[in-house]
């Protein structure tokens, strides 16, 4: 499986205020800008990804073996696609015991803070790999749907187990937990719809939180 290991240089600020659940409470800025450094200094960043041909009509990645995909919302989601991108990325386990030493230290803010940093950490690896992937699959007249992960809308959880080996996790250090979370615990598989925007007419779900039904979460986008 191809690996990249991508360099951040920097964290969105608002990101991480959202992720803390502080998007719109009047806190201390620097106390963020302190978290998203160290961070940065301590994540390890590391993406995996694998190119497959894609079955729209009955829902089926063609690996080997084939993999059914359950769940309306993954199947609206990828209409239209002809082929998927598997993409595993991960900040290292650095990151989390530093998570949880500054709790044990007593400094919680602190914890929240880098805890929300780390978050936003991976889904800026994640979308590293999709920009250098972005050129290549351009050149092969396809356009890209967002990532969609195991446990968004109704693709369960659960077919974690077999979609994760698809994406090249394991070459990157990642396991799964009996409880089908992903170890390191900053780490995400997801799945890249690729299709040809001349051919397509068909919509796919609105990206990110507008997908899920969790209304209450902190984090959520509004």
């Amino acid at each position: 499986m191809p690996i990249y290991n991508a360099r951040l240089a920097s964290l969105d600020l608002a990101e991480v205020r959202r992720y803390a659940g502080l998007a719109k409470a009047n806190f201390d800025q620097e106390m963020i800008e302190d978290a998203a450094q160290e961070a940065l200094l301590t994540i390890s960043p590391r993406s995996a990804y694998q190119l497959y041909d894609y079955d729209c009509q009955k829902g089926v990645i063609k690996a080997t073996p084939e993999l059914p995909l359950a769940g309306k919302s993954i199947h609206k989601h990828l209409a239209g696609c002809e082929k998927v991108l598997a993409i595993s990325a991960t900040i290292g386990p650095e990151i989390v015991e530093a998570i949880t030493r500054h709790f044990e230290e007593g400094r919680y803010a602190h914890s929240v803070l880098l805890d929300a940093a780390a978050t936003e950490a991976v889904e800026e690896t994640a979308n590293a790999l999709e920009k250098m992937l972005s050129p290549r699959i351009k050149a092969q007249g396809f356009a890209t749907r967002w990532r969609f992960s195991p446990g968004y809308g109704d693709w369960p959880l659960e077919a974690q187990q077999r979609f994760m080996p698809l994406t090249g996790a394991e070459e990157i250090g990642l396991t799964l937990t009996e409880s089908m979370m992903l170890s390191p615990r900053k780490s995400i598989t997801a799945i890249i719809g690729l299709y040809r925007p001349e051919q397509s007419s068909q919509q796919s779900s609105q990206p990110g939180c507008a997908s899920c039904g969790q209304r209450d979460c902190p984090s959520r986008r509004k």
